[in-house]
């Protein structure tokens, strides 16, 4: 059977993996909504640059502390519970946030507790999720299987900030109730996947066990450059933390508009992971991943240049359609390159170093436009992807000269 034959989206065969599907859909969906009400609320109250990194700080923290655990915890259990245990958790701090908004006088500090919850939640949910995908599909599916996956979280991104922009026209607790809703969709989803076990597992957590996915990419140049190159790319071209800015104050377009731009990278995300689903790439994948950073680079500068919603929204577009060739490259590299018995900690540490950086990306880049302004804040996180791209390409050529994916 080959994705040629069946069509790009060959994975929904997989009962369990449409499920999956499903269950990140909503669980993607609630993510984006949450991150638009807080954003737009947090700024609202505080009128500070510097406050919106600090959203994204509360949820990097617990993945720093939890990175390792999280990544032991998915290789010794059972990677469904996980996620489901994760979901609930996920909907409780959401029923949080309804309370705490609804109060006359909202507290500040007690949105940055519940964001930190989401993190810890986030934290472990994050490997759990990435190493149970090659379970779900046989292997000569899974560049389809983790395509699809990608095209489930752009079109949450694409629907969910345009639609907890619009909510927010009734009230923050409106947000955090739709959130409230996803998550359980998410967790019903979760529950109907069948049984993941591990297939190995000791007896106790130990130190060495829990270190094991750091020592194994040190020794794998290609997983190590992957991972390095989004790292950096991602930290320092984290436009996407001042849109609420942009959106304000440059581009005058409101909430409304403020969940058009975030969706905007989703839908350039999600066109292309379903042009990746239908035409993987054949040769020449890591020379691609590079090109695609570089492109992301530069789209990220245009972007910050502009001063229109109409000139600024095509940047957007093609800044998340080159991430997503990134996206997928990286993914499936480190899937077919690692035993399933170590996924979990490989997949955790991959969790730290790129998907973290979003979350640590957004507190440099409001750091800086604290100091800078957002425009130079934007633009300098562009030209340093760009950098990055090229360092990485001399530094990891094993990576660079990667022909094809398995």
């Amino acid at each position: 059977m080959n994705v040629a034959r069946h069509g790009g989206f060959v994975a929904f065969r997989y009962r369990d993996f449409t499920a999956f599907y499903i269950a990140r859909v909503f669980n993607a969906l609630a993510a984006q909504m949450v991150d638009v009400g807080i954003g737009w609320l947090v700024y609202t109250l505080t009128e500070s640059a510097l406050a919106l990194g600090l959203v994204g700080l509360c949820i990097f923290i617990p993945n720093i502390l939890f990175a390792l655990p999280a990544g032991q915890v998915a290789d010794m259990f059972d990677r469904k519970h996980i996620l489901v245990a994760c979901n609930l958790l996920s909907t409780s701090c959401a029923l949080g946030l309804v309370f705490v908004s609804l109060q006359p006088d909202v507290s500040v500090p007690s949105l940055f507790v519940l964001i930190a919850v989401f993190g810890t939640a986030r934290a472990f949910a994050n490997p759990a999720g990435q190493a149970i995908v090659p379970g779900l599909v046989p292997t000569e599916h899974l560049a389809n299987a983790l395509a699809l996956s990608s095209s489930a979280y752009q079109t949450a991104i694409i629907a969910g900030p345009a639609l907890g922009g619009l909510l927010y026209a009734f009230g923050a607790p409106v947000v955090f109730g739709a959130t409230t809703f996803c998550f359980s969709c998410a967790l019903a989803g979760y529950l109907i996947m069948r049984r993941r076990g591990v297939t190995a597992r000791p007896e106790r957590f130990s130190f060495a066990y829990m270190t094991a996915g750091l020592g194994y990419i040190k020794s794998r140049p290609i997983i190590l450059g992957a991972i390095t190159l989004d790292l950096f790319a991602v930290l320092l071209g984290g436009a996407t933390a001042l849109l609420p800015i942009y959106a304000r104050d440059i581009l005058i377009v409101g909430p409304w508009g403020l969940g058009l731009l975030r969706s905007v990278p989703a839908l350039g995300a999600f066109t292309m992971s379903l042009v990746l689903a239908n035409f993987p790439l054949r040769k020449k994948a890591g020379l691609r991943m590079f090109q695609s950073v570089a492109l992301f680079g530069a789209a990220t500068i245009a972007f910050g240049l502009s001063t229109s919603f109409w000139v600024a929204a095509p940047f957007l577009f093609i800044l998340g359609a080159a991430d997503m060739v990134s996206v997928v490259i990286r993914s499936t590299l480190i899937q077919v390159e690692t035993p399933d018995e170590m996924r979990g900690r490989v997949s955790a540490v991959n969790t730290v170093f790129v998907g973290a950086s979003n979350e640590l990306g957004q507190f440099e880049s409001g750091l800086l436009a604290s100091f800078v302004g957002p425009v130079l804040a934007v633009v300098l996180g562009g030209v340093g992807a760009i950098g990055v791209a090229a360092i990485c390409a001399r530094t990891f050529p094993q990576l660079r000269e990667r022909d094809r994916l398995a």
